[in-house]
């Protein structure tokens, strides 16, 4: 099951395992039970603190990592490869006794929670966005006695998934109801079942002074813009409803200049721990509601958020980026995680063998149209302009697909569904007006990006389409108020390119505040 790489990495992680481990195994007489029974014999042989001993779970194959004559550890129903290997590493370094790198405070609040708490977490190999969960909930697991977790690769349980009626990963389940969908950290987990964690958080944010630059949203942009001011020894603080941004959500990135290839988190996770080289305030899991310019030269800029508290700056980076794009059509929300999905890496092995449709025609949409493929019985892809608008290299690989239809100037209608699941989409031809409606069981949708402005409306000027409008410089209808990146009017929503508006926008910035006159500071003060 592993190389001769991987099995010297993981030989070298292990030596940090203090206390003595136990790998439960409950397997079946299957192909995949023998998989996991010679992936943990392989483990277990590179480490004398490892043993492997027989369980009876009833789901197989699964086994427990278990810190041996305690009952703190994690459980595994399928095989933790792929992109979730290091989810299995670092659960065996947690329940062997190696420390967490999580923060101390973020720590005790863990220990501190109250009640009894019994997670199932279904994920799948491809999942980019699974492992966040998987090892935050593993981490909680170990930390307090009354929480445990069980991830389950759902393909391995079809079964479950079915009955369950599981159509997007991670799904999380709480005390057998479902807890959630999709991305989460370990901060937002925490806050969702800690029911005073927002107003402490809020009391704590109310207590800072002003800053002399805000930067709102932690992508790309706000990571570059924060480093910049950071770098020039200014007071910057950065608030953000998720660090990472939509970065987060991406799988490969291939054209980060320098950088032949990374992903999505593991970019996002750089970023943070640049900006945290330096003195920055980060603000996470935080949203802004509203912005209050400030009344005059060298005042104050307020920015409201959901929790009630506010935050003061001389001036304000609006970074706030973009979010797929919905079709707004009937039945799209109510069949959200239910069969409709905006992620082909995260959710397409749970249609595998199933017919499923792909919305939109640039590079998103045909090529998770062509990565759907190989798993789907076919895809169906729909494109509202008369042709598509993917590079040609990747219109001649989908072209070449057997199991692909490609249907042009169509605009879809409805997504139609029996109440639990979704099992078809209704089109209308643009060409003839006539209507159709293909029977499918899966549908992704790709049509691109609307920026996270609403709450702008009315303190800064907006396009129609609500992007920000700014000048050459970054900086807003607002004087000290500049903004960057996918949220604003600049061309090209690439993460380079957004890297480069933020540092601008913190140049900007900074000029701004040592031009102000010091007779518009007494004033304003």
């Amino acid at each position: 099951m592993l190389d001769a790489n991987l099995t010297q990495q993981l030989k070298a992680y292990l030596v940090n395992i203090r206390e003595p481990i136990e790998l439960v195994a409950s397997l079946g007489t299957d192909a995949k039970s023998r998989e996991l029974g010679e992936l943990l014999n392989e483990i277990a042989a590179l480490s004398d603190k490892i043993a492997v001993v027989d369980g009876d779970d009833a789901r197989k194959p699964s086994f427990q990592i278990r810190r041996t004559g305690t009952d703190i550890g994690v459980r595994f129903a399928g095989i933790p490869m792929g992109h979730e290997f290091t989810s299995l590493v670092l659960a065996l370094l947690q329940v062997g006794g190696h420390p967490s790198k999580a923060a101390q405070d973020l720590i005790e609040q863990i220990q501190n929670l109250d009640g009894d708490y019994a997670f199932e977490t279904y994920f799948s190999l491809s999942c980019q966005n699974c492992p966040d969960v998987v090892q935050a909930l593993n981490l909680m697991s170990v930390l307090n006695p009354r929480i445990s977790n069980v991830s389950i690769d759902g393909s391995l349980f079809k079964d479950e998934v079915e009955a369950r009626k599981v159509m997007a990963v991670p799904t999380v389940y709480l005390n057998g109801e479902v807890f959630g969908q999709g991305r989460m950290e370990l901060e937002q987990i925490v806050a969702k079942i800690d029911s005073g964690a927002s107003a402490r958080a809020a009391e704590k944010i109310k207590a800072k002074d002003a800053f002399d630059v805000l930067v709102v949203g932690g992508g790309p942009a706000g990571a570059a813009a924060a480093i910049y001011t950071a770098r020039k020894g200014i007071r910057t603080g950065v608030l953000a409803e998720r660090f990472g941004g939509q970065v987060l959500d991406t799988m490969a990135i291939e054209n980060f200049i320098s950088v032949p290839h990374t992903e999505g988190p593991k970019l996002a996770a750089h970023l943070e721990q640049h900006v945290k080289d330096y003195d920055v305030d980060i603000m996470n899991l935080q949203r802004a509601d509203k912005l209050i310019p400030a009344a005059q030269p060298g005042g104050l800029h307020e920015v409201r958020l959901e929790n009630g508290a506010s935050l003061k700056a001389r001036t304000v980076i609006l970074s706030t980026g973009a979010r797929w794009r919905q079709m707004n059509v009937p039945g799209e929300d109510a069949y959200k995680n239910k069969g409709v999905a905006y992620c082909p890496h995260c959710d397409g092995p749970l249609f595998k063998g199933k017919r499923v449709a792909v919305i939109g025609g640039g590079n998103s949409g045909v090529e998770a149209a062509i990565d759907l493929a190989g798993i789907v019985a076919h895809v169906t892809l729909i494109e509202y302009d008369t042709d598509l608008r993917a590079d040609a290299v990747l219109q001649r690989k989908l072209a070449s697909l057997p199991n692909v239809q490609i249907i042009t100037s169509a605009l879809t209608t409805e997504v139609t569904g029996d109440g639990e699941k979704v099992t078809g989409l209704k089109y209308k031809d643009r060409n003839h007006g006539s209507a159709h409606e293909i029977a499918l069981e899966g549908i992704f949708v790709q049509i691109g990006l609307v920026p996270n402005t609403e709450w702008l409306k009315g303190a800064v000027g907006l396009t129609q389409r609500g992007e920000i409008e700014i000048d050459d410089r970054g900086e807003t209808s607002q004087a000290g108020i500049f903004a960057a990146g996918d949220a604003t009017t600049v061309p090209y929503k690439q993460i380079v390119i957004a890297m480069g508006e933020g540092s601008k926008a913190a140049l900007s910035a900074f000029d701004y505040l040592i031009r102000l006159n010091p007779a518009d500071l007494a004033e304003a003060a």
